[in-house]
């Protein structure tokens, strides 16, 4: 059985053949959905335009199928990421869309012959990208998510700034995150359009040929930046799922065993709990049935639309509410073709 991890894993030995011989809970990947989501989005956003953010994956593996799909350059959010994609052999344009105080890591990384660019939005970080030896910047810019990102009055001084430094500047980025959940397209459309116009006004003033933002909830939308960083479209969850406009299919699940009925109170227990699932978005969804809740190992569901509850040993497809820091809860994921588990990942970018 193939495994697409680089250097010894003692795991890739165990990789099965049938996915009810998996260990649960697992993380499964549906490989027609994910292969139908790449395309989708590769038509849309060909090429360089799409820098897609390795975040909401954290698996080398599965990033390598989206270079294959030419997109080239990569987006990150840990140093850690940025190690491990620049290891195997995908370092040829990755931004660190974040930012970092300790660079020295990032540093060793450019020296290997990787291109490192990263996130700067104040003159604290900009000193540590000089001392940590990173050479290319683009100007984090606030468009209105309060989170990081400067002034856009303040991104050309910055900017200045980081010219002066030595450094290359190479644009400017903008997350637009507060928008990707708002459940109108119209609405959302409009908010992101005037996002954006921060976002331009700060680059007439930095310069540079990078426009860089957006992600799966404006991959629409958004019509101003030169690379979108979406991530969640390759894998999705159901709270992406809830919206009309956002054409990608379910394509990661969490496999779960039933370990406990209870018929006469109506409700059965699977072994994948608050330790499978990020849960920031709430609950997982399971169709046929209502989550009542997760604790540490276990979800407790009823079934409901007149489906029967299932019995002890029966497998379930749990489909979480918030695919990155599901996705960060597990070593491994399964890559399956209905019931043949054809591949497996490491999921080698956890930790920082």
């Amino acid at each position: 059985m193939p495994d697409s991890g680089h250097g010894p894993d003692h795991a890739a030995r165990d990789v099965v053949m049938r996915i009810d011989e998996l260990p649960t809970p697992a993380l499964v990947v549906d490989r027609e959905v994910l292969e139908r989501n790449l395309a989708t989005m590769a038509r849309a956003w060909p090429g360089r335009r799409l820098r897609p953010h390795v975040k909401a994956h954290k698996t080398s593996g599965l990033a390598r199928l989206q270079a294959d799909r030419g997109h080239r350059g990569f987006t990150c959010a840990t140093v850690r990421e940025v190690e491990v994609m620049a290891a195997a052999g995908l370092g040829e344009d990755l931004l660190l869309a974040n930012e970092v105080l300790d660079m020295r890591r990032l540093g060793a990384v450019v020296e290997s012959g990787a291109r490192v660019t990263v996130a700067v939005d104040s003159d604290a970080v900009l000193a540590a990208a000089v001392a940590g030896g990173v050479r290319e910047v683009l100007v984090d810019v606030n468009v209105g998510l309060p989170r990081c990102g400067c002034d856009p009055a303040d991104a050309g001084r910055l900017a200045d700034a980081a010219r002066a430094a030595g450094l290359e500047v190479r644009g400017v980025m903008g997350y637009e995150g507060h928008l990707m959940m708002v459940a109108d397209p119209v609405e959302r459309a409009e908010r992101t359009a005037g996002a954006m116009a921060l976002l331009q006004k700060a680059h007439a003033d930095v310069g540079g040929d990078v426009v860089s933002g957006g992600g799966t909830g404006t991959w629409r939308a958004n019509t101003v930046v030169t690379e979108l960083q979406a991530g969640s479209y390759a894998l999705m969850d159901s709270a992406y799922a809830a919206q009309d406009d956002v054409p990608f299919g379910q394509a990661l699940t969490v496999l779960a065993t039933v370990v406990s009925v209870n018929r006469s109170q109506g409700y059965a227990v699977a072994d994948a709990g608050l330790k499978a699932f990020g849960m920031d978005h709430g609950n997982p969804t399971l169709p046929g049935a209502a989550v009542w809740y997760c604790s540490d190992e276990h979800t407790v569901f009823s079934a409901k639309d007149g489906a029967a509850l299932p019995a002890v040993g029966d497998r379930v497809r749990l489909v979480p509410a918030h695919v990155d820091p599901t996705c960060a809860l597990h070593e491994r994921m399964w890559v399956v073709d209905g019931d043949d588990v054809v591949d497996s990942w490491p999921v080698d970018m956890r930790g920082w």
